[in-house]
Formats: structure tokens, C-alpha cells, sequence
């Protein structure tokens, strides 16, 4: 009886372990539109985005999982920086630092949002824990190869996966109205517009705030 006791006054000393909160892949685009310069804006911006004070203490309050995936065209999609539990402020710069010197995988090829969407997507069952699953899409043109993006929409919908989007509107005026109608989906999902990849830090910067403290408004 003494023992349970000692068992159950130690169980009930111990802090409840955090629940995640959120399951954010970060899914950069690197297809043939993306110059070498435009590919390190992207990087260098999104790390710095991560440490940003309020996005960093929200994803370590948040018990939050990151990955990083690079995509370009039909086949090519690849996780870089797998799923990363972000449990302190050394564990995200970790995390950023890697983002920041991830070495680009692809060059020349189109432009496979769809595909990008799914192979994220599938990642996803290694983090069912996590309240929040979202794919945090970057692009600069519209998906012109593979599956289209909007044929996905019932499947992500049905395995809790929201898919927020950043277009880079360097070449295509109309991207954000195209990421909004055929890309995004979940509820509260959102599409952010940057004028341009000089545009490109500020403006994830502001996504990523709006997504880890799941805001939906006054960010844009």
C-alpha cells in the first residue's frame, strides 16, 4: 500500500506532457521559374521568419512538428528537413539554420503543385498527434503538370489537412486568384501575395504569424 502510494504521489507530481498543436510542412517551390537568387530569398526569408519572437514562441508553446520539402514537377517532391519537434528555442534555430543552408535538389523542371500537395499530404500520418495539420505552399506560377491541385481537395479535406498558400506574383498577376480558387483549402485556409521575391520575406513572415497563432485576420 505504501509503495502505491509513493507511485501514485510521483504520477501526480509529474507535469502533464504538452499536446502539438500544430503540424506545419513548409513546401518551397523550386521549379524552373526560380532562379538561384530567388531560391536563397526564399530560404533565407523563411528561417528568419521562423525566429521571428512571435513565431518562434509560438510554435515551442505549441509543441509544434516542422518539415521542410522542396517541389518542383511531376516526381519530383522531396522532404529535406524531416518532421522536427520544436520543444526549445535551440531546437527551432536548428531547424531554421538547416532551412537557411538546404542545399536546392532540383532546376530546370515544370511546375507540379498537385503532386506537391499529395506527397505532403501522405506525411502527415507520422504526426496524427498534432491538433492542426497544415501544408504551408509557396509558388510563383500555376501548376502545369500532374494531378490538378483542386482534385485533392476532397481528400485533404477528409484527412484534416488545411493547405495555406504564398504566391509570388513576379511574372503572374493573377496567381493569388488562381491559388485561391484551385489551391488552398480548409477551414480559415488563406492565400498571402507577394509582389515579387524581394516581397517574399516580409510576407511569409506575416503567413507565419497569422498560421502558429491562428489568427485569420488583419495580417494582410
Amino acid at each position: 500500500m505504501v509503495l502505491f502510494r509513493s507511485i501514485a504521489a510521483c504520477l501526480c507530481l509529474t507535469p502533464p506532457a504538452m499536446a502539438c498543436d500544430l503540424a506545419l510542412a513548409l513546401a518551397v517551390d523550386v521549379s524552373g521559374s526560380v532562379d538561384s537568387t530567388e531560391y536563397r530569398i526564399q530560404m533565407d526569408g523563411l528561417a528568419a521568419g521562423l525566429r521571428d519572437p512571435i513565431v518562434s514562441e509560438a510554435l515551442l508553446r505549441g509543441e509544434a512538428r516542422l518539415m521542410l520539402v522542396q517541389w518542383t514537377g511531376s516526381s519530383r517532391q522531396k522532404i529535406t528537413v524531416p518532421w522536427t519537434h520544436i520543444d526549445s528555442f535551440e531546437t527551432l534555430d536548428r531547424f531554421a539554420d538547416q532551412v537557411a543552408r538546404d542545399p536546392r535538389v532540383w532546376r530546370n523542371f515544370s511546375t507540379a503543385i498537385g503532386e506537391a500537395l499529395e506527397m505532403t499530404m501522405s506525411s502527415f500520418d507520422s504526426v496524427k498527434n498534432c491538433k492542426r495539420h497544415l501544408i504551408d505552399i509557396s509558388g510563383d506560377g500555376v501548376s502545369n503538370e500532374g494531378v490538378e491541385p483542386s482534385e485533392l481537395h476532397a481528400t485533404l479535406r477528409t484527412k484534416g489537412v488545411t493547405v495555406n498558400a504564398i504566391a509570388i506574383e513576379e511574372s503572374e498577376p493573377d496567381l493569388t486568384a488562381y491559388f485561391f480558387e484551385n489551391v488552398i483549402v480548409g477551414e480559415g485556409a488563406f492565400v498571402v501575395s507577394a509582389t515579387g521575391f524581394a516581397d517574399y520575406p516580409e510576407r511569409i513572415r506575416k503567413k507565419l504569424l497569422r498560421e502558429v497563432t491562428q489568427q485569420t485576420a488583419g495580417l494582410d
